[in-house]
C-alpha cells in the first residue's frame, strides 16, 4: 500500500536528496559448500539431532526432488541465521474477509496480552464492531495491549484516535515518528510490518492492514475514509461517482505454536529500539503448546542489515527450486539480481509464473513492473495480470512445500529501507492452500503476450523507463 501521491512525491524529493542507496549481492550460495546444520525446535526447545534428522527426512519426502528439499533448506539456515520451529498450526487467510474476521477474534480471545504493530493502523469496523472499542473493552477487562504504528504510514490516521486508546490506559508507540523537520534519511526508514501477538501463543502477520480499504468486503461498512482514499495512505483509485470500491485481495497468515516466540521477539526488540520500556511489555510465559506439525521459520528485515535475511532467503529460494516458482506481488520492481534468479530458473526448466495487478494505488510502480516483462517473457517466465480489485498479496510458493508470506514486497524498499517481517512455512498443506489462491486469482487475471507487449505505445514504453530512474525509491 503506497503513500499519498503528495507525500509519495515529497518522499521521492527528499530520498533523492538523502544521496544512492544500494542494493547488496548476495552470493549464489547454492554453488558454495553448504555445511550450515539445520536448527529445528519445538515447544520443549531445541530437537536432539537424531529427532531433526527424522524431521528433515518427512520434509524432504513431500519434495520433488528430496536433495533440493535438503539443500535449500541448510543454504536457508545460513542465510537467515533463524531457527525452524515444528508444531506449529497454520492458516492462510485470504482478502479482507478472513483477515478482519481472525484478528477480530484473536482480540476477543485473548487472555492475558495483545501485541499490534502495523504500517497502516486505523479505527476499522468488522460486523460493527469499531476496533478502538474492541481494544479498549479488552483492556477494561484486564487484557493488557501494546501497539505500534508506523507514524508515515498512518500519517492520515485521525490523532483522536490513538488519543483515545492512550487515555484508556493502552501503551500507544509511533515507529521513527515523521516531522517536517526530520532528516531526509528518516523518511525512508519505515516500519512496514503488520504483525498481531495474542497471549504469545496466537499471531497474525501478512499483507493485510488494518485499514478502511479492506472494511468493504470484510463486513464492515466503507467509511469515508475508505470511500475517499483519504485515511488509506495512498492515492485514490478514480471510479464513477456511486460506484463501491474495488476490493483488495491480500493474504495473511494466522499462526498458533512454538515460532510465534520470534514473533513476540521482535515486537519487543522493536518496541524498546524506538523508545518504548521493558515495563511497558508483558512477561507472561505460559505452558508451550504444539497445536500441529507444520514447521516454520520466521524472518525479520530492519533497515541498516547489510544484507536483509528475506532478501537472501528469496533469492536461495528460487535459485533452490527444483519444479515451480509461483510469486504473487503487489509492487513488483525487482532487482537485478532477483530478475536473473527468475530468468535463469525459467531457462532451466522450471515453471516460473508471475500474479501481478493490472492496475496499482502506485501507477510508478506499475509502470517500472511492465518495463520489464519483455525480458522475463523472453527468457521463459509467464506474466498475468490480475484484472479484479486491487492485488496487495506477497506470496511465493516454490515446489509446492516451500512457501513465503509476508510484509515484504518485491521491490527494492522492502530490501533497502522498511523493516518487514515474513514466515516461511515447510509443507505441502499450506503450500497447496496457496497454490489455490494463485489458480483461483489467474481466472481473474490477463497472460502477456510477448508479441502483443511489444507492439504497446511508444508513450507508455518511453514513462516505462522514466519511471525506472526512480525504482530504488518506489
Amino acid at each position: 500500500m503506497r503513500l499519498r501521491s503528495a507525500s509519495f512525491t515529497g518522499l521521492l524529493i527528499a530520498s533523492a536528496l538523502a544521496g544512492c542507496a544500494h542494493i547488496p549481492t548476495v552470493p549464489d550460495t547454492a554453488s558454495t559448500e553448504t555445511a550450515a546444520q539445520v536448527t529445528v525446535r519445538d515447544a520443549r526447545g531445541r530437537l536432539s539431532q537424531r529427532e531433526t534428522d527424522a524431521l528433515l527426512k518427512r520434509l524432504a519426502s513431500q519434495s520433488p526432488d528430496a536433495d533440493a528439499m535438503q539443500r535449500h533448506l541448510a543454504i536457508e539456515q545460513a542465510v537467515s541465521g533463524r531457527p525452524l520451529y515444528t508444531g506449529n498450526r497454520v492458516v492462510p487467510l485470504r482478502d479482507g474477509p478472513d483477515a478482519f474476521a481472525a484478528t477480530f477474534a484473536a482480540i476477543h480471545q485473548a487472555q492475558h496480552y495483545l501485541y499490534l504493530e502495523y504500517y497502516i493502523l486505523q479505527d476499522v469496523e468488522y460486523n460493527g464492531e469499531h476496533l478502538s472499542d474492541l481494544l479498549i473493552q479488552r483492556h477494561q477487562q484486564g487484557v493488557a495491549i501494546d501497539v505500534m504504528y508506523d507514524s508515515l504510514g498512518s500519517l492520515s490516521t485521525p490523532r483522536e484516535f490513538f488519543d483515545r486508546l492512550a487515555a484508556a490506559g493502552i501503551h500507544v508507540l509511533q515507529f521513527n515518528p515523521f516531522s517536517a523537520l526530520s532528516p531526509y534519511a528518516s523518511l525512508n526508514s519505515r516500519d512496514h510490518r503488520k504483525i498481531l501477538v495474542a497471549d504469545g501463543a496466537l499471531a497474525i502477520i501478512g499483507g493485510v492492514n488494518l485499514s478502511a480499504d479492506y472494511q468493504s468486503s470484510s463486513g464492515g461498512s466503507a467509511g469515508e475514509g475508505a470511500s475517499t482514499g483519504s485515511s488509506g495512505g495512498h492515492a485514490p483509485l478514480p471510479r464513477t461517482q456511486g460506484t463501491p470500491p474495488e476490493p483488495w485481495h491480500d493474504t495473511d497468515l494466522q499462526i498458533e505454536g512454538p515460532s510465534v516466540r520470534e514473533l513476540t521477539r521482535l515486537f519487543e526488540q522493536h518496541w524498546t529500539s524506538q523508545g518504548g520500556t521493558q515495563d511497558e511489555l508483558i512477561h507472561i510465559t505460559d505452558e508451550p503448546q504444539s497445536p500441529g506439525d507444520e514447521v516454520v521459520r520466521i524472518i525479520g528485515s530492519e533497515h541498516g542489515r547489510l544484507v536483509p535475511r528475506y532478501y537472501a532467503t528469496l533469492l536461495a529460494g528460487i535459485r533452490s527450486a527444483s519444479t515451480q516458482v509461483w510469486v504473487t506481488a503487489a509492487y513488483f520492481v525487482p532487482t537485478f539480481q532477483e530478475r536473473q534468479a527468475l530468468a535463469r530458473a525459467a531457462r532451466r526448466g522450471i515453471d516460473v509464473r508471475l500474479l501481478l495487478p493490472s492496475h496499482s494505488d502506485s501507477s510508478p510502480a506499475l509502470a517500472v513492473q511492465q518495463s520489464y516483462y519483455a525480458g522475463l517473457l523472453r527468457a521463459g517466465v509467464k506474466i498475468y495480470e490480475r484484472q479484479d480489485g486491487i492485488l496487495h498479496s506477497k506470496t511465493i510458493v516454490t515446489d509446492s512445500v516451500w512457501s513465503i508470506v509476508g510484509s515484504s514486497n518485491f521491490d527494492h524498499r522492502s530490501v533497502l529501507f522498511n523493516d518487514e517481517v515474513d514466515a516461511v512455512v515447510i509443507g505441502r498443506k499450506t503450500g497447496a492452500q496457496l497454490e489455490q489462491y494463485f489458480t483461483d486469482g489467474l481466472e481473474h487475471a490477463t497472460a502477456v503476450d510477448l508479441k502483443s507487449w511489444r507492439t504497446r505505445p511508444f508513450t507508455r514504453k518511453l514513462r516505462e523507463r522514466f519511471w525506472r530512474l526512480w525504482e530504488q525509491w518506489l
